[in-house]
């Protein structure tokens, strides 16, 4: 299936390692330009070589999602080494894990520049030229703790839960502009942010890593562990021309862990 995206510039946030990494490798492989973003722009440039030598076009952007004045520098310089951006993919760091209550204004307020006032100031950066064109896609990764909160990642689960809320209703303001506005839900993915946070329950509780393993796994009714590839696929399929009746919707791709319907 020819997913419609060849020559379309696409910008992946947290695309040093994980699912952005994966991400960004799918649509480079269906044509389109990258931007890899990313704090550690080591990683970045990882991710574009990887993509370069399987003969796909992209380029590295070392980026602090944490400091909004760097929306436009990094904006501009995307643009004018790939153009203006069609598609975006919203990836976030997630914050250590944490109890919801007795947490400072400090800590909410860092958290929420860097996992969601980042990507609401990115995405209306990049809107406008995206409803000119009457063609753009905005896809918003979370995390499965927006439908069932997953115990002592208050912080996250409260953050992320705001940008359901905001997605929603921006879908339903840029449809008829050819714009898709999406959430995307990993359940267990194989990364190393699911590996910490194993390792952090495991010492939590005084069990041993394979132990907390063994018992997420048990939950999950395929048995197993997503790989990355696997979320980055449904990403890639989310921002095609394909999928251009698809808008306001959260998509879970969790093996069916989330219990809820």
């Amino acid at each position: 299936m020819d997913l419609g995206i060849k020559g379309k510039t696409a910008l992946v946030l947290g695309a040093g390692g994980g699912l952005g990494s994966a991400i960004a490798k799918s649509l480079a492989v269906e044509g389109a330009q990258v931007a890899v973003a990313d704090i550690n722009k080591e990683a970045a440039e990882k991710t574009v070589a990887d993509i370069q030598v399987n003969g796909g076009s992209a380029m590295a952007v070392g980026w602090d999602l944490g400091d909004l004045s760097a929306v436009e520098p990094n904006l501009s310089l995307i643009e004018k080494q790939l153009g203006s951006v069609d598609i975006l993919v919203n990836i976030t760091g997630g914050p250590p894990p944490t109890l919801v209550s007795g947490q400072g204004a400090d800590s909410w307020r860092k958290y929420f520049d860097s996992m969601v006032l980042s990507v609401i100031a990115i995405s209306d950066a990049v809107l406008p030229k995206m409803r000119a064109k009457k063609w753009g896609r905005i896809i918003t990764s979370t995390s499965s703790g927006v439908v069932a909160p997953i115990p002592n990642l208050g912080l996250s689960n409260a953050l992320r839960m705001s940008l359901l809320g905001w997605s929603k209703t921006l879908a339903g303001e840029v449809g008829q502009d050819g714009v898709t506005v999406n959430i995307v839900l990993p359940g267990r993915v194989a990364t190393q942010r699911i590996a910490f946070l194993d390792e952090q329950k495991a010492k939590r509780e005084g069990k041993a890593v394979e132990e907390v393993s063994a018992a997420s796994t048990a939950s999950i009714p395929v048995g197993r562990y997503g790989e990355p590839q696997e979320y980055a696929d449904v990403v890639a399929f989310l921002v095609s021309a394909r999928a251009s009746y698809l808008t306001g919707s959260v998509i879970r791709v969790d093996g069916g862990l989330i219990t809820s319907i």
